[in-house]
């Protein structure tokens, strides 16, 4: 199943509140919010993509816990854009400078500001283009380092501020570069599953 994309306007305009509380009313749905108004209903993953993704996530994780420069976010969060888009990615990364200069208010709800860093692991189910204009919202809202993973044909996405998205087919690994220095990623565990 692919993602669902509701236009509700004119009918209805969801606000950050209202949307917020339809994500509660209905935790066993994820929901992202475009810019334009238009509610997504994001598919739940298999099994292999789901441990593909928690191998990600950990990763990410061990490595803050030794830098403590951060803080890593699940594909549960949703993160505020300043285009107003509600996007969740499968992994993110915020620097605890940014983190810290948010209200404990903004810290409990959607945070209102893009991660420096995200993943985009393509499932089964993704279109690779609705994930490319994913991560180059990202990257309009304040990304400064992505990476869109696939899988399917075997290549990794770069995106980078200010430069052309670099395509990289089947690495052994990606770095950090300088927003996440010391971070590297193995990929056999994507490649091979």
């Amino acid at each position: 199943m692919t993602a669902i994309v509701l236009n509700l306007k004119p009918l209805i305009e969801l606000n950050d509140d209202q949307f917020e509380q339809l994500c509660r009313n209905h935790h066993d749905l994820s929901f992202e919010r475009t810019a334009k108004g238009e509610l997504v209903i994001v598919p739940l993953v298999g099994g292999i993509d789901g441990i593909r993704e928690a191998e990600l996530i950990s990763r990410l994780v061990l490595w803050n816990r030794q830098t403590r420069s951060g803080i890593v976010f699940s594909s549960s969060a949703g993160f505020r854009l300043p285009n107003g888009a509600i996007r969740s990615p499968d992994a993110a990364w915020v620097s605890i400078d940014r983190w810290e200069n948010l209200t404990p208010d903004e810290q409990k709800k959607f945070a209102p500001l893009c991660p420096d860093f995200a993943i985009e692991l393509r499932s089964e189910t993704d279109e690779i283009t609705d994930l490319q204009q994913k991560m180059q919202e990202y990257l309009d809202n304040g990304l400064r380092l992505g990476w869109l993973i696939n899988p399917q044909d075997q290549q990794v996405e770069i995106y980078r501020v200010g430069q052309l998205k670099e395509v990289c087919d089947r690495p052994s690994e990606l770095n950090g570069e300088d927003v996440l220095p010391g971070f590297v990623l193995g990929l056999a565990m994507i490649w091979e599953s």
